[in-house]
């Protein structure tokens, strides 16, 4: 073993696929990349996020306390990376980046079109959001695309590098 620059441990860790977040704040729907989340709960599923406070995100879902996180696969990638590396402050994202948003059921932010799967969600918890910026989020309605039936999800390296899904594999488990 040799010592590892604690700058770059969080690479080591990178907790599931690079995912898109929707909002929707006075009037104007705005969409960032995020790979910082997790599974909390399975139910009712509950994730927990890390939104920057200097994000344009984090007003609108600290306000409106909904959102919706979309899972892109790996055809999108490069739209995926053009959304985070650039603020909704400035642009309408969804139109220069050339994403679909269509209506959501039960939140005001937009699903989108291009994602395999979106996932309408109300945050349940601030308690940590001023401390670590983090948020915690309830499911309460998901959507799928059946016709890509084993999408490939991209996992962020760190420094513009992300692996692809890989094989699955299928091992004994008693989780249902």
């Amino acid at each position: 073993m040799k010592d590892f620059p604690l700058s770059k441990a969080y690479q080591l860790i990178e907790p599931g696929p690079v995912v898109l977040l929707t909002t929707r704040h006075d009037g104007k729907a705005n969409v960032m990349t995020m790979s910082w989340h997790m599974m909390m709960e399975f139910t009712p599923p509950r994730i927990a996020c890390i939104v920057s406070g200097a994000d344009y995100s984090f007003i609108a879902l600290a306000k409106t306390e909904e959102c919706v996180i979309a899972i892109p696969s790996v055809e999108i990638a490069e739209k995926v990376v053009a959304a985070g590396n650039c603020s909704g402050r400035d642009i309408d994202k969804f139109a220069e980046i050339g994403l679909t948003p269509l209506p959501a059921a039960k939140v005001s932010a937009p699903l989108i079109a291009e994602c395999f799967a979106n996932l309408e969600c109300k945050v349940v918890d601030q308690d940590f959001v001023e401390r670590y910026n983090l948020f915690v989020l309830e499911v309460v309605k998901a959507w799928h695309d059946p016709a890509r039936p084993s999408p490939k999800t991209i996992h962020h390296k760190g420094y513009g590098t992300f692996a692809v899904d890989g094989e699955d594999i299928t091992l004994d488990s008693k989780m249902p």
